[in-house]
């Protein structure tokens, strides 16, 4: 995945879920290629390295939703130093009004005609309306938004917060914190790393500062290490921290207790961002051969966070009707420099 030109310049190519292998490297410049489903921590980590070198970076992408695509295009149409450009098949001229039409009517046929429309004003239009196809939540998280859910939640330290982990081997664990108010769960930070121990997560959560209540993980954290015989459980707690194991249940279950408890959820637009680009785009994959979405999520990037986010809304009492009904309704309070206003 390599090029090496005669003049010492090299053409190299790697996944963004692996950019910790440019990291150190001095790239003239980066080219981030469908940008939109990429990760959106590779930017961060690799903006550094190109300042540092005078480089520079293109974004070449199709909108997938309103996630960190069109937040990087908002930006950049907006500040000094950066271009941004969006141009439609009607813009370029590639395709005749005919192809479009046709393509369109292929669309709604294969797909049926909501779908097939969505996608096409997404794949020839460059839309950023579409929601991803097959996403799990993203709906729910715009309507969210639309109300005001994604706003700022600082934190309350008259109440305890709350942690649902998904703790990776191999790949990243994912932490988010909440806080459960009256009708409310607020949402108020996220973190993800990969390739350390728990005890960098222990000091993680120590500089935070915040009162924890419950610490939440899947089962698995039960299993012993070959290695030392014991399980990461018992190596937590050593360190200080306490887990309640998630309940097991079915991963379609998990989904659903996930759909019922966002309703009621507040999010930290700034310190849970990135968990929130996972969860509107945590999906399942379309099998265009029988014509229907799988059954099980795909694995990627966006897994750890909405893992973590399944299982602590699996250790969450379900909501009754009336329940639901008084957090639709429920405004939380407005925030002053004291804290919240009632």
């Amino acid at each position: 995945m390599t090029i090496e030109l005669k003049n010492g310049s090299m053409w190299h190519v790697v996944g963004s879920d692996n950019y910790n292998s440019l990291v150190g490297s001095p790239p003239a410049g980066v080219v981030l290629s469908e940008w939109a489903i990429a990760d959106p921590a590779a930017w961060g980590y690799l903006r550094p390295i190109l300042d540092e070198n005078e480089g520079w970076a293109l974004f070449i992408y199709t909108p997938r939703g309103r996630n960190h695509g069109w937040d990087t295009y908002q930006f950049a149409l907006g500040h000094d130093g950066w271009y941004a450009e969006r141009l439609s098949a009607r813009d370029t001229g590639v395709f005749t009004e005919d192809q479009l039409q046709a393509a369109l009517a292929e669309y709604q046929s294969i797909y049926t005609p909501d779908i097939g429309e969505m996608l096409f004003k997404q794949e020839y239009l460059c839309s950023f309306e579409g929601g991803v196809l097959g996403a799990y939540y993203a709906s729910i998280i715009d309507e969210l938004e639309e109300k005001g859910r994604i706003t700022d939640v600082p934190y309350d330290s008259a109440m305890q917060v709350h942690t649902w982990w998904d703790l990776g081997m191999a790949d990243s664990t994912a932490i988010w914190f909440v806080q459960h108010g009256p009708f409310e769960t607020r949402v108020i930070d996220y973190y993800e790393n990969h390739g350390v121990g728990l005890e960098h997560y222990v000091k993680v959560l120590q500089e935070k500062g915040y009162v924890y209540g419950q610490h939440v993980a899947p089962h698995d954290i039960e299993v012993r290490e070959l290695g030392s015989g014991k399980s990461r459980k018992e190596v937590a707690l050593s360190l200080g921290i306490r887990f309640d194991v998630a309940p097991r249940m079915q991963v379609i279950d998990g989904i659903n207790a996930v759909r019922q408890l966002l309703p009621r959820c507040y999010f930290d637009r700034e310190k849970t961002q990135k968990g929130l680009d996972a969860l509107r785009q945590y999906r399942t994959s379309y099998d265009e051969k029988l014509r229907v979405f799988r059954k099980t999520p795909l694995h990627d990037w966006t897994s750890h966070a909405a893992d973590a986010f399944r299982y602590g809304a699996i250790t969450r009492a379900p909501a009754n009707p009336q329940e639901l009904k008084d957090a639709e309704v429920y405004v939380m309070p407005q925030i002053d420099a004291g804290g919240w206003m009632l």
